[in-house]
């Protein structure tokens, strides 16, 4: 069992509907310890990869997508959930769904930020279905951009997501694969890696 496995079973909590609750230390209030192991993780599995951007989408994703840059010393692009004053100038948009509200959203990147000349690490807390991972993706290829690999926390074995991504042909590096989750015993079970 790995470090995020191991911190899943001490602090998560299983909620009905194939809900994980890891707010106490991953999407709510942030372990920053916890998160520069994973970036010194995800850094040994896309070492041979010539990364210079990270790119993940709010919230969720952008505490663990800032550590993480850290170890490849490049800076983190955000897609914005929604149209801002501030957002000027040509944008990539693509549309998703979100298993966790259960909403869609456009998604925006400015074109300033991401170019023919990026190769992209995504990363992202969540995995269920895949469809921000779609998105992001599209937004990547949008700019003529190279995925170079998707870094995941914790990705839900039982539903398509993963399934999806990795036949598509990108490297999908998840560090907790969750197999099955019992909300009546609070038990989660590890694929194992």
């Amino acid at each position: 069992m790995n470090f995020l496995e191991e911190r899943i079973k001490k602090d998560g909590i299983v909620k009905e509907g194939n809900v994980l609750k890891v707010d106490s230390f991953l999407n709510h209030q942030m372990d920053i310890e916890l998160f520069d192991q994973m970036g010194a993780e995800y850094k040994k599995r896309f070492a041979d990869k010539p990364i210079n951007k990270i790119l993940t989408i709010e919230a969720s994703g952008i505490g663990i997508a800032c550590i993480v840059a850290q170890h490849f010393h490049v800076p983190v692009v955000f897609a914005k959930k929604s149209q801002s004053i501030n957002l000027d100038g040509e944008m990539y948009v693509a549309e998703v769904e979100s298993f966790t509200h259960k909403c869609k959203n456009h998604v925006i990147v400015s074109q300033k930020f991401l170019g023919p000349e990026d190769h992209v690490l995504i990363i992202d807390d969540f995995l269920a279905n895949g469809c921000a991972l779609q998105g992001l993706i599209q937004i990547v290829q949008s700019a003529g951009a190279t995925v170079e690999g998707i870094g995941i926390a914790v990705e839900k074995g039982f539903q398509s997501g993963g399934r999806i991504i990795r036949n598509l042909g990108f490297q999908l590096e998840s560090l907790a694969i969750v197999e099955s989750m019992d909300a009546s015993t609070g038990e989660v079970v590890f694929r194992e890696q």
